[in-house]
């Protein structure tokens, strides 16, 4: 089944390359890919010791990042090497000063595993959440390189526990410790025999209260929200949500909406315009007239939405009625109610924020009507569920100091 494995990621790996001819993001990828060899030959100090995290993605590394600023404010003789495989993390996270050295990571396939190693030879090895690369998890365990997996979630759907699915669990046992998130991920692990577990909560919960107490002050956004109006956050938004979300605002003038789209190029923000009837402002061309005069901004770069739900008295996340929601904990920190789409059944955090009352799925127009009805003509009531949506974030939070009482340095 290895050799079957192998072959496949050879065949993606093929599959990528043609698509890079014609997708931007794979292109990103192969071109990535291809510089790594060479900016590890010319970052790499051969004198020092690395510990390398991996995250697939912007989110993995968020999640991560307590444990790369601790260890690296703790453990100073050790250098960080920092690997994405998507570029939506490595773009936004390349010039991230708290990594020695970042670059893409390889295709899972023999050959490049063992060049990477040899090129990078970390002393230790975290990987972020998800991505078991059997052919890297193998040979860090060959090598003896210790390595961890934090933050892990495991149901049963996984690959892992099907009939047909034991020789990928081959990979779980190539680390040292799996630090899940619960206990009833221990419980499924341990029943197939894995008793390599720790139970240590989710680093996110660490990661977002760290925001939240950083979190920047934007002129702007604080010029557009004067007054009593009720504001909307909108952040990570799809077309399918904005279908929902804008028709809603169109109709209500008395409150207000910030809308941070997922994907800001020039013809999805032109699509949310010619959704819009009420006056809108795009924050990369506003001005304080502008936004006292406009009911809707629209943030049009990156990397301020954590900050910007600090402004919000109601938040929606994206993605729902996609691939799956986005990010819920960036804004329930702030104490506000987080509604979203009704995909977010393999987000546990999703599924804790409904049980507590600080959390809300809806599955259609007709049920966001009804809940922002609710929420803006009862603001007590919306006050009572963004009370717990933040007791929820800053009750969990710990894990890093946890993980770091078992990490062997």
């Amino acid at each position: 089944m290895r050799y079957l494995y192998t072959f496949a990621l050879h065949m993606y790996a093929l599959s990528v390359e043609i698509a890079s001819f014609f997708n931007r993001k794979a292109r990103m990828t192969r071109i990535g890919q291809w510089y790594t060899n060479g900016t590890l030959r010319k970052k790499i100090d051969r004198n020092a010791k690395y510990i390398w995290f991996h995250a697939a993605s912007l989110g993995e590394f968020e999640q991560g990042r307590p444990m790369i600023e601790i260890i690296r404010k703790r453990y100073p003789e050790y250098k960080i090497l920092l690997t994405f495989f998507s570029p939506s993390g490595y773009e936004v996270r390349k010039n991230y000063d708290g990594a020695d050295v970042i670059c893409y990571l390889p295709f899972d396939t023999p050959y490049k595993v063992r060049k990477f190693l040899n090129l990078a030879n970390p002393a230790i090895a975290v990987f972020i959440k998800y991505e078991f690369w059997l052919n890297y998890l193998t040979e860090l365990k060959r090598r003896g390189i210790k390595t961890y997996l934090i933050s892990a979630i495991f149901r049963p759907n996984q690959l892992f526990f099907k009939w047909y699915g034991k020789w990928y669990r081959k990979a779980l046992e190539c680390f040292e410790i799996l630090f899940v998130q619960d206990e009833d991920s221990k419980k499924l692990l341990t029943g197939y025999g894995i008793n390599n577990v720790e139970v240590c909560g989710d680093t996110r919960f660490d990661r977002v209260l760290e925001i939240q107490q950083n979190a920047r002050l934007l002129p702007e956004v604080e010029t557009f929200v004067r007054g009593d109006s009720p504001i909307l956050i909108i952040g990570s938004s799809w077309p399918e949500d904005e279908e929902i979300i804008i028709p809603y605002f169109n109709t209500h003038p008395e409150m207000k909406l910030i809308i941070a789209p997922h994907e800001i190029h020039r013809e999805h923000l032109l699509y949310i315009q010619s959704l819009l009837n009420r006056p809108s402002i795009r924050l990369s061309e506003s001005c304080e007239e502008s936004l006292l005069t406009n009911d809707c901004l629209i943030i049009d770069s990156f990397g301020l939405l954590s900050s910007i739900y600090r402004y919000g008295d109601i938040a929606y996340i994206g993605g729902g009625f996609g691939g799956g929601i986005h990010n819920t904990l960036e804004a329930a920190v702030y104490g506000i109610p987080v509604i979203f789409g009704p995909k977010y059944h393999k987000f546990k955090e999703a599924k804790n924020l409904i049980a507590c009352g600080g959390g809300f799925s809806v599955d259609n127009a007709n049920a966001f009507t009804n809940r922002m009805d609710h929420f803006i003509s009862d603001p007590v009531s919306r006050r009572k569920a963004g009370t717990a949506a933040g007791d929820f974030v800053h009750q969990n939070t710990g894990a890093t100091e946890k993980i770091l009482s078992f990490f062997n340095t």
